[in-house]
């Protein structure tokens, strides 16, 4: 109910601020089935552009358990379908909200740099290895434009680009491959991204 409420009155506050974003690639979502999906970030105006840009779908975005213990925070993300991982000590149990999820088809959204500020290659084997062991389908995805409130009053655009999806075979192998493949993807993405805002 709070995701709805919460979509229905982001859309038109970023269209009217012009920080909207443009969608590429949305042919590449899958359709009617669970699947992570992996994007870059720098900010928080990413996490609403990913979330309006496939509505009436919702994410359900993995967000470090810190937030949770936040006094209010920790409801209001709760009910916008975040859900908590203890990203300095992950577990088994880390696997274990996102597979239920996925098996129920709904869309996990990861953020496989950890914080905006970090680049962190355990949490971006995290996003393959969930993605493995749930064998389900990985979108990954690059996000430029405003990354908070400021600039979105300053009218900075926004740009959403989705890569085709892909899955991980069985193996440790396999995710040190696909763990590489997935950060090129992100660059790959964001350079075709940068392209088309010139145009």
């Amino acid at each position: 109910m709070l995701y709805d409420i919460g979509a229905k009155i982001v859309r038109p506050f970023l269209w009217l601020n012009g920080s909207k974003a443009k969608v590429y690639g949305k042919e590449n979502l899958p359709q009617d089935e669970g699947y992570v999906l992996a994007c870059t970030h720098n900010g928080y105006i990413d996490i609403l552009n990913l979330g309006i840009s496939i509505y009436p779908r919702q994410i359900h975005f993995m967000a470090k358990k810190q937030l949770f213990e936040i006094k209010g925070l920790g409801w209001l993300i709760t009910k916008l379908n975040a859900f908590p991982v203890d990203r300095e000590n992950p577990g088994p149990s880390v696997i274990k909200i996102p597979r239920q999820l996925i098996k129920e088809g709904k869309i996990v959204g990861i953020f496989p740099s950890g914080t905006r500020t970090t680049n962190n290659t355990e949490l971006k084997q995290g996003a393959i290895t969930i993605a493995q062991l749930t064998k389900a389908k990985i979108v990954p995805a690059a996000y430029i434009g405003p990354k908070n409130l400021g600039e979105v009053f300053k009218r900075k655009k926004g740009y959403l680009i989705y890569g085709k999806p892909f899955t991980v075979p069985s193996g440790k192998e396999a995710r040190e491959e696909y763990t590489e493949f997935l950060e090129k993807e992100f660059q790959r993405l964001t350079e075709e991204l940068i392209e088309k805002t010139k145009k």
